[in-house]
């Protein structure tokens, strides 16, 4: 497995299809998804230049953060219990999965033992799956009102984990339902709110999300191979 071409690949990628679509490659993140990696292939993709990564479970989270010895922003992508925040304070840039009020009041108090601040996105459940968690489109908008007066958290987007198809021009509307939802969000200029980030595309649809206006991709399998 070859990481560092992995990435550069994918970066390429990335690339092309902001290109072909007008947008500035600058504005869209990898996120690679290490979640059940070792730290060591963690180190490899520091090694060739990759950043950012993000972790789903928080045990394993937070232990390889301790044992990466590499310069790297980590982001918490995967479903989160309350019990568990205290766990992740001061250790991830960001949380992409916050669905609840209670979840971000617990984030809130446990950043505001430190006097910190941490970015959030909410997750919103396009397909109204029920074995996914997230926020419905039409409960976002009280959710982040909720949310917004919050002090040691910042509402910077919104993430989603789209039905899953084959064929990604089958996702194509979820993430278009996604980027709409954002931008009447952003038009209502609510306080310690923005909609600067869109968390949506996994390996095998990450371009049509970027077409659709993604700016932080994904991407596990595509880097690291299968888990």
């Amino acid at each position: 497995m070859d990481i560092a071409a992995n990435i550069a690949a994918i970066q390429e990628r990335i690339g092309v299809i902001c290109k072909s679509c007008g947008r500035d490659s600058g504005q869209v993140r990898l996120v690679a998804v290490s979640k059940k990696k070792p730290a060591a292939a963690i180190e490899a993709a520091i090694a060739a230049g990759q950043p950012l990564f993000g972790e789903s479970y928080v045990q394993e989270c937070v232990a390889k953060i301790d044992e990466v010895q590499g310069a790297a922003e980590w982001h918490f992508i995967g479903a989160l219990q309350s019990n568990k925040v205290k766990h992740l304070r001061g250790k991830v840039a960001m949380i992409h999965s916050v669905d609840r009020l209670s979840l971000a009041e617990e984030i809130d108090r446990q950043w505001g033992k430190d006097a910190a601040c941490v970015d959030i996105l909410v997750q919103v459940n396009l397909g109204e799956e029920a074995s996914k968690a997230g926020t419905t489109a039409n409960q976002a908008l009280d959710l982040i009102r909720q949310v917004a007066p919050l002090r040691h958290t910042r509402v910077k987007g919104l993430m989603a984990l789209p039905p899953w198809y084959d064929d990604p021009e089958q996702v194509r509307p979820y993430f278009r339902q996604l980027r709409q939802l954002a931008e009447q969000i952003e038009a209502l200029d609510l306080p310690n709110v923005t909609m600067q980030e869109l968390s949506m595309g996994m390996s095998h649809d990450f371009e049509v999300a970027i077409e659709e206006g993604a700016t932080l991709v994904r991407i596990g399998t595509a880097i690291f191979g299968a888990r």
